[in-house]
């Protein structure tokens, strides 16, 4: 088989293909990416299977011919504008592909559309026109598949579906320092994937379901302060409102209450609420300088990674319902750390999980076709396959089920 990884020279492209050349034995995979210095480091890291492409994903031509040479793709890219132009590449190449950003692209978000380009087209048309073209390529697009959303949609999915009825649903999901490590630095945070992106989420209005209606609520609504106590850990965290599993509020719309939340180490949230009513991460310029690309120059530096520091991936997901007339709760916890000398948690979680999607693709195991999200793909067999895979890397997932 032959994997493409666009943006494979990132933190988790780079997880990506590790995963495809070392644990699935692919025969080729390539690696496309801007940063052409990365490109040969990458090479010369993973060995003779590799075949390396400078990229330019505004040459939609020249990204389209590049992905038929190959069965499957993967893109780790960091915005919207870049991720649709490859969702836009691979269904004219008619190849199958995943994508890690947290966007449902069959319903683009309208606010802060980062350079998207919808071809004169209001943003529902413009991905009901994606999912379309899609279908009659034949192809899928596995879409957002990575740890949240990803895993976090494939969970809350599987619980949906052992019940009869849904009352309430909580995806709890985030990337944090490690405790010794979140002592160092700002906000209690670490860089672990695109910044501004993170911010972004931070300040844009959210959809959830709310007494079985789709409600808009701003980004850091609804916080809470929870215990984590499984997979041997003893920690106090707090979670809010964000939009990292946006797909739900269309897939399961006969809810009574959905909502995903980023998790963080207590006091991240009042210092962020703080900022946004400071208003610095506004991005309507004062004075010629715009607050959050300011503060995010200013905090980069301190909140990138240095020697030692370590990330945690943390999920608990709650799904309330009715089965057989009967009350039953089910709950989802995992607990990842990242590797001292090796990939970072939310590399090994994400990465490793958009590989395990891409070999789905490969093997025929995804049936669906068009724009399909985690949670419509990744159930049954295919579930139990990459949930299997996952332990293989030491990445654990506890079920519980209560009623």
């Amino acid at each position: 088989m032959k994997a493409l990884v666009i943006g494979g020279c990132g933190k988790i492209g780079r997880a990506v293909a590790w995963d495809l050349v070392t644990n699935y034995g692919c025969d080729v995979v390539g690696i496309a990416d801007a940063n052409v210095a990365a490109l040969s480091d990458v090479k010369h890291w993973l060995g003779k299977k590799i075949e390396v492409h400078p990229l330019n994903i505004d040459d939609e031509c020249n990204t389209m011919e590049m992905m038929k040479g190959y069965d499957v793709v993967v893109t780790t890219l960091p915005n919207r504008h870049t991720s649709y132009l490859a969702l836009e590449a691979a269904i004219d190449a008619g190849v199958n592909i995943v994508d890690v950003l947290e966007e449902y692209h069959r319903r683009p978000d309208v606010e802060e559309d980062e350079g998207l380009n919808r071809h004169g087209m209001s943003y529902e048309d413009y991905g009901d026109w994606l999912h379309e073209r899609a279908k009659e390529k034949g192809i899928t697009i596995l879409d957002g598949m990575g740890f949240a959303p990803g895993l976090s949609n494939v969970t809350v999915g599987k619980a949906m579906r052992e019940m009869d009825t849904v009352s309430r649903a909580v995806a709890r999901v985030g990337g944090i320092p490690s405790k010794e490590t979140a002592a160092r630095h700002p906000l209690k945070y670490l860089i672990t994937w695109a910044f501004s992106h993170v911010l972004r989420e931070y300040m844009i209005s959210v959809q959830i379901i709310k007494n079985g209606k789709v409600t808009e609520v701003q980004a850091m609504d609804e916080h809470e302060n929870f215990h984590f106590a499984e997979l041997g850990r003893n920690e106090d965290l707090e979670a809010f409102i964000t939009p990292g599993m946006p797909s739900f509020v269309h897939t399961r719309p006969n809810v009574g209450y959905f909502a995903e939340k980023t998790v963080r180490w207590p006091g991240h949230w009042q210092a962020i609420q703080t900022l946004k009513e400071c208003g610095m991460l506004e991005m309507e310029a004062v004075d010629c300088f715009v607050p959050r690309l300011v503060l995010s120059k200013v905090l980069t530096p301190k909140l990138t990674p240095k020697a030692g520091d370590l990330d945690t991936c943390v999920m608990y997901n709650t799904v309330e319902g009715k089965k057989d007339g009967k009350d039953i709760c089910i709950t989802y916890h995992m607990w990842d750390e990242g590797e001292p000398k090796g990939f970072t948690s939310m590399a090994r979680v994400t990465g490793f999980s958009a590989a395990a999607g891409a070999m789905l693709l490969a093997k025929g195991m995804v049936k669906e076709k068009g724009i399909v999200p985690p949670e419509d793909a990744v159930y049954g067999e295919a579930y139990d396959y990459m949930i299997a895979e996952l332990k293989k890397h030491n990445i654990h997932i506890v079920e519980k089920v209560c009623g």
